[in-house]
């Protein structure tokens, strides 16, 4: 499965790929820059207008199977820093993966169970 999340609640999970601009202090985890939005986009507050240009300017110029196979599979959670429920690029990069490849991407969420029994199976694969 693929997941989004940020730092704070999936940074210490071996599937973790920061796909953000700016990593936190010490990030020792997997990076994938090419999903990541420019400064410049960075600093847009408008959703709809982020959108558009993110489309455009990032995800225009990749292939979502090409991303995947970059990104090792379909067994990653993609983070960046907003909390859930706030407006944030990997919402985005979701609604792409969706629409290119078929892949419904989830919010990642500790508490459902569903989510921990993938942790639990990514525990036994990584053995």
């Amino acid at each position: 499965m693929i997941f989004t999340s940020n730092f704070k609640i999936a940074g210490h999970l071996p599937q973790a790929v920061a796909i953000s601009r700016g990593l936190p202090r010490g990030w020792r985890g997997r990076v994938y820059r090419p999903l990541a939005p420019s400064w410049a986009l960075v600093k847009i507050t408008d959703p709809q207008q982020f959108i558009t240009l993110y489309r455009t300017q990032v995800l225009g110029r990749l292939a979502a199977g090409q991303v995947l196979r970059d990104l090792g599979g379909d067994d990653v959670v993609l983070l960046c820093w907003e909390p859930p429920g706030e407006f944030c690029h990997r919402q985005v990069v979701a609604a792409w993966l969706k629409a290119q490849m078929g892949i419904a991407v989830k919010e990642f969420n500790p508490r459902l169970r569903s989510h921990r029994e993938w942790l639990r199976r990514m525990e036994g694969v990584r053995r």
